[in-house]
C-alpha cells in the first residue's frame, strides 16, 4: 500500500471513529435466527448481485483505475446476477464470470426485465445491460471508454443512471468519479443530466416523480462533510437540497494557533469534524413520504457500508432528529423497502428482512467457495405502480435558462444586512479537475478551496432585493453578494445547475427550505419587471484570477520594498522565493503560503463549513484589503489592481488557476497524468509528445472545460431531417 493510501485509510478510519448520529430507539442485536419476521405475500423472488469489495476504503471507489498507476483497479474480480426464490431457498444464476463484475440490478416497472451494470470479464467498464427475469434475451445498452453504473428505470420510459463520460477526477483522492446522466431505453440519446465537478450516486424515484440521488460537493467548504441528498425533476429541472446539505455544522472556520510565535499560521487542523457521513442508497418508503438510507460514517465507507437508517423528510432539510438509526451496526448496504416497515438489507455474506425497530432475520446466506464474495443490493421481483410524470420544464432548443431571486437579504445568518447593501451578484462557476493525485490542494491552495473557479460577471440587485437572470445552462454556478463597493457581503458555498430553458427561483440567500416567498403588498418583484439581466463581464478582469499570475506582480511592484527577502518588516516576505508543495506535490510561490497563513489576511473557505455570517469571508474580511487602499503606510493600487485582488480573494484565493500544475507538473511542462487524461479525453491529440510538440495549459483546459457546455441541438435534428426528407 503507497503512503497516500496508508494516510487515506488512516484519515477514513479516524473520521468513521469520530462520527457521531442519532443512536437507535432500541437495542436492535437480537439474534436473527430468533426473529419470526413475516415478507410482504407478494414478495416470492428476489434478484440480488454478488461480487467481492475493492481495497480502497472511500464510497464512491468501485471503478476505473489508479491515476498513478493505470494498471491498479478500483473493483475486485469475481461477478454474479442471482434470483433467490424466498419459499424454497433455491437459488437461480442468472449471470456468472469469474473475471468479471456485476452491480446495480433494478427492475421494471413491471417485473419482467432487470437493468443492470456489468463489466465483462478482461475488460475495464461497466456498461447498462438489461435481460429478462428467467436470465434470457440479455442485450448491452451502453457501450464505450467509461462506466455507467447505479441505474434506474424512470417512469417516462427513460433510464437514470450515474456515468464517468463526465471525464472528471475527485479533487481530493485519485480516481475517477460519475455524475447523473440519463438515456432512451433502448441506451440512445445519452445526456449529462448534471454538471457537478465533483460525484453524484444512487439515483432513485420519489413517488411525486422526482429523482433523490445522492451529491457530493465542495466548494470553498469542507471535503470532508457535504454527501448528502439531493432531488431533481425527470427532465432535470428543479435542483433541491432534500436532506443534510446544511450539516454538520460547528466546526470552527479558523482552527489556527493564534499565538504570538505561531509558524502554522491560519490552516485548519482536523481536530473538529464529528457528525459527518455520506448518504446513501436512498428510497422511497411506500405509503409513508420517508425514505431509507444508508448513513454512511465519515467520509464514507466501502461499499457504502453503514447505518440503515429512516428519514422524514417533512420538518426540512436541515432537521437531524428526523433522521432515525434503526439498528446499532454499521456495516449495512443496499436497503429496499418493502413496505412501510419491512426493509430488505444487505450485510458481508447475507441477504436480510429488516423491521423498522431494527429486529433482523436471515433470508439467504451465500454458498459460493470464495470467502470474499458479498451480497449486494436486494430487489425483488414484483410490479410496481410507476411514479407521477410531470410536465416538462426545460426547453432543448436554449443555450441558457432563467434564475429568479425574490430577497437577497432573506435567509439563515444574514443579521444585519437591509434592503439596498447588497447591489449586485458576483456570478462564478466551479471546473473540474481532468485528473487528480492526491488527498488534498496539490498545488491549487493551501487549505482553500481544491477547485478553481471561473468570473462570468455581475448581475444587478434591485431595491427590494430581487434579481432576475440568464445564465448559461448546464454550469455549476454559484454567487457572492456585492455592496456599492463591490466588496463580499455574503458567499455562495454551493452550486446550482439549470437546464436548457428552465425558469427557477430561490426565496433569498441561504433560506430556511421550510419557508415561501414573501411579498407584503409590493406587487410584482421589480426584477421581473424588466428583460432578465444578461451576466456582465467585469471590465478587464481575466475570467480566472490566480495568485502566480496576477497577484504576484501586484506584491512585487507594491509591497516587496518593504516585505520582501531583503527587507522582512513584521517578519513578513512576499517575494515570490521558491515554490513549495501544497498538500500534495502541486508547487505553490513560497509568498503565497506567508501571505494565506497570516491570520485573516486573506479569508477562505479555509476547508471548514459554509453559509458564513455576513461579511466574514472573501474581500470584506480579508485584511489584504485594507493593505492596498492607501491606509497602510500610504501604499495605493490602482483601481484595476484593486480590482484583480478584489476579484482573487472572492473567487477563491487560488494559488494557481490551471490543474496542469498538479502532481508537480509546471505551466511549462505540465503533470504526465494531465498529458495522459487530456489525450483519453480527445482534448489533445493521440500523438501529442511533450518533448516535442508546444502546450499552452490555460488554453488547453478553455477547451476542456467547454466540451461540457450545452449546445442546443435543435439546428443539427432539422438539418438531418431535411436531409432525410430528401
Amino acid at each position: 500500500m503507497t503512503t497516500l493510501k496508508k494516510t487515506a485509510t488512516v484519515l477514513c478510519i479516524t473520521l468513521a471513529l469520530a462520527a457521531v448520529c442519532p443512536r437507535p430507539a432500541m437495542s436492535a442485536d437480537v439474534a436473527p435466527e430468533r426473529v419470526a419476521m413475516s415478507l410482504p405475500a407478494d414478495v416470492v423472488e428476489i434478484v440480488f448481485a454478488v461480487r467481492p469489495f475493492g481495497s480502497d476504503p472511500h464510497y464512491y471507489a468501485n471503478f476505473g483505475y489508479y491515476c498513478d498507476d493505470p494498471s491498479t483497479k478500483a473493483y475486485a474480480d469475481g461477478g454474479q446476477l442471482c434470483r433467490l426464490n424466498v419459499k424454497s431457498g433455491e437459488v437461480a444464476i442468472l449471470l456468472d464470470d469469474p473475471k468479471g463484475g456485476v452491480r446495480d440490478p433494478q427492475l421494471d416497472y413491471e417485473a419482467r426485465r432487470i437493468l443492470f451494470s456489468y463489466r465483462k470479464g478482461g475488460t475495464e467498464h461497466y456498461h447498462l445491460y438489461e435481460m429478462n427475469v428467467d436470465g434470457t434475451a440479455m442485450r448491452q445498452l451502453t457501450d464505450g471508454p467509461f462506466d455507467d453504473i447505479e441505474a434506474t428505470y424512470l417512469p417516462d420510459g427513460d433510464i437514470a443512471f450515474c456515468s464517468s463520460r463526465c471525464n472528471r477526477w475527485v479533487a481530493c483522492w485519485k480516481l475517477p468519479v460519475a455524475i447523473l446522466y440519463r438515456c432512451d431505453a433502448d441506451g440512445h440519446n445519452i445526456r449529462m443530466f448534471s454538471s457537478n465537478a465533483v460525484t453524484e450516486n444512487t439515483p432513485s424515484v420519489l413517488p411525486d416523480g422526482r429523482i433523490l440521488y445522492t451529491r457530493w460537493e465542495y466548494n470553498d467548504r469542507s471535503q470532508l462533510c457535504y454527501h448528502h441528498l439531493w432531488t431533481v425533476n425527470l427532465d432535470g429541472t428543479g435542483q433541491m437540497a432534500f436532506f443534510g446539505n446544511m450539516h454538520p455544522i460547528g466546526m470552527p472556520y479558523n482552527l489556527a494557533d493564534k499565538s504570538k510565535n505561531a509558524k502554522s499560521g491560519d490552516v485548519v487542523r482536523y481536530n473538529n469534524v464529528q457528525g459527518i457521513e455520506a448518504m446513501l442508497d436512498a428510497k422511497p418508503i411506500p405509503g409513508t413520504g420517508k425514505i431509507v438510507m444508508i448513513s454512511s460514517p465519515g467520509h464514507g465507507r466501502t461499499e457504502h457500508q453503514g447505518y440503515l437508517t429512516i428519514v422524514d423528510p417533512r420538518r426540512g432539510p436541515d432537521h437531524r432528529p428526523s433522521a432515525r438509526r434503526i439498528h446499532s451496526d454499521g456495516s449495512w448496504r443496499d436497503p429496499y423497502a418493502l413496505s412501510p416497515n419491512c426493509f430488505l438489507a444487505a450485510r458481508a455474506r447475507a441477504l436480510h428482512v429488516m423491521d423498522d425497530q431494527g429486529k433482523t432475520r436471515v433470508l439467504h446466506e451465500l454458498s459460493h467457495a470464495n470467502s470474499k464474495m458479498m451480497l449486494h443490493e436486494p430487489v425483488p421481483i414484483r410490479p410496481r405502480q410507476r411514479e407521477r410524470v410531470g410536465a416538462a420544464r426545460n426547453d432543448v432548443s436554449h443555450a441558457t435558462g432563467q434564475l429568479i431571486l425574490s430577497d437577497v437579504t432573506r435567509g439563515r445568518n444574514m443579521a444585519g444586512v437591509e434592503l439596498g447593501d447588497i447591489k449586485k451578484l458576483l456570478v462564478l462557476e466551479q471546473l473540474p479537475a481532468p485528473f487528480h493525485n492526491s488527498p488534498g490542494f496539490d498545488g491549487i491552495s493551501l487549505w482553500g478551496p481544491f477547485t478553481i473557479a471561473r468570473i462570468l460577471g455581475t448581475v444587478p440587485v434591485e431595491p427590494d432585493g430581487s434579481a432576475y437572470m440568464e445564465v448559461p445552462a448546464m454550469r455549476s454556478l454559484f454567487f457572492v453578494a456585492l455592496d456599492e463597493n463591490d466588496m463580499s457581503v455574503k458567499k455562495m458555498q454551493s452550486f446550482l445547475t439549470v437546464q436548457p430553458g428552465e425558469v427557477t427561483g430561490c426565496v433569498g440567500c441561504h433560506e430556511t427550505r421550510t419557508t415561501t416567498p414573501e411579498n407584503p403588498g409590493n406587487g410584482t418583484l421589480m426584477a421581473l419587471r424588466r428583460p432578465p439581466s444578461r451576466v456582465e463581464p467585469v471590465a478587464g478582469a481575466p475570467p480566472i484570477v490566480d495568485f502566480r499570475r496576477h497577484i504576484q506582480p501586484i506584491l512585487d511592484k507594491h509591497c516587496v520594498s518593504c516585505h520582501g527577502p531583503e527587507k522582512t518588516d513584521a517578519e513578513l516576505d512576499l517575494g515570490a522565493g521558491s515554490r513549495q508543495t501544497s498538500h500534495g506535490r502541486g508547487r505553490v510561490l513560497a509568498s503565497y503560503i506567508a501571505l494565506v497563513r497570516r491570520l485573516n489576511e486573506v479569508v477562505d473557505g479555509r476547508n471548514a463549513h459554509g453559509n458564513r455570517a455576513p461579511y466574514t469571508i472573501g474581500s470584506s474580511a480579508s485584511q489584504l484589503m485594507t493593505r492596498i487602499d492607501g491606509s497602510h503606510y500610504d501604499v495605493k493600487v490602482s483601481g484595476q489592481e484593486a480590482t484583480l485582488v478584489r476579484l482573487w480573494l472572492d473567487s477563491g484565493a487560488v494559488a494557481n488557476g490551471t490543474y496542469a500544475i498538479m502532481e508537480g507538473g509546471t505551466i511549462e511542462r505540465p503533470s504526465p497524468f494531465y498529458i495522459r487524461e487530456m489525450k483519453r479525453y480527445g482534448i489533445l491529440p493521440p500523438g501529442f509528445d511533450l518533448s516535442k510538440d508546444p502546450i499552452d495549459v490555460y488554453a488547453t483546459d478553455e477547451i476542456y472545460w467547454q466540451s461540457f457546455w450545452y449546445r442546443p441541438v435543435v439546428a443539427q435534428r432539422l438539418s438531418e431531417a431535411q436531409v432525410g426528407g430528401k
